[in-house]
């Protein structure tokens, strides 16, 4: 990575009045978080994507799915945020307002580092919602103890608050996300290869509304054509010199 390139960064984002940055995989592989296909191994390689993250797979055999997370939630559990985390997060605290944080991730590792405001496109491996409309009766005190948690007097399931396969991205979530962008002088897009839509869209409607676009990733991505400038890194290695030192 050309050094002439990373100090022209850190200017157009000690310039810039309003930041997006997208987040994808490859942040969150730095910490040690495993993919989806890398979680797949053991007894869970036998089993299709479609069958662990889909609503159909998830009605055909609940207790499977409810477990296959609960298995990826204990692959998190000593899970740290790294460099690239951090380095977000204080940037951001340091400068309430300019920074909009948009990830593909559901980890919940931008959270931890005390980012605010995560808008979490594809939702949080963390937490539980209604599989169907929830009703009076669906309340945390009427929840059982099965595999998956059910409400004990209508049978409504909880289920994985992430978005799986066929499913919509939250819709307020999406629009705030639109909007950032929209807005943005400057978007970084880091360690995402951009196959996954809508949220590569992003950087295309940020170029097309006049933002500078800046792409960090060690490998080139399908979005490098859109770029202003190319850093060719790991989120970790050159976040840090980015923002940590872009107090102006």
């Amino acid at each position: 990575m050309d050094d002439g390139d990373l100090a022209r960064v850190r200017g157009w984002v000690q310039a810039a009045r309003s930041i997006a940055v997208l987040t994808g995989a490859g942040v969150s592989a730095e910490s040690g978080v495993p993919t989806f296909r890398d979680a797949q191994t053991g007894y869970w390689a036998q089993f299709r994507a479609e069958d662990m993250a889909t609503d159909a797979g998830f009605r055909a055999h609940p207790q499977r799915v409810w477990d296959w997370y609960t298995h990826r939630r204990a692959l998190l559990a000593h899970v740290q945020p790294n460099a690239a985390h951090r380095a977000l997060a204080g940037f951001a605290q340091l400068h309430p307002g300019r920074l909009t944080l948009i990830t593909q991730n559901v980890d919940g590792l931008h959270q931890a580092a005390g980012s605010p405001d995560v808008l979490a496109l594809h939702g949080d491996l963390c937490a539980v919602r209604w599989l169907d409309t929830p009703q009076p009766c669906c309340r945390e005190d009427r929840v059982s103890d099965e595999r998956p948690p059910r409400c004990k007097v209508c049978g409504n399931a909880l289920r994985p608050a992430v978005v799986w396969f066929g499913e919509s991205l939250p819709p307020q979530v999406w629009s705030q996300a639109e909007a950032a962008v929209r807005r943005c002088d400057l978007m970084l897009v880091v360690g995402t290869a951009g196959a996954v839509h809508p949220a590569a869209g992003l950087a295309h409607t940020a170029r097309a509304a006049g933002a500078r676009v800046v792409i960090v990733n060690p490998q080139p991505s399908a979005l490098d054509a859109l770029a202003h400038c190319l850093l060719r890194g790991t989120a970790a290695s050159v976040l840090p010199g980015v923002l940590g030192e872009a107090t102006g």
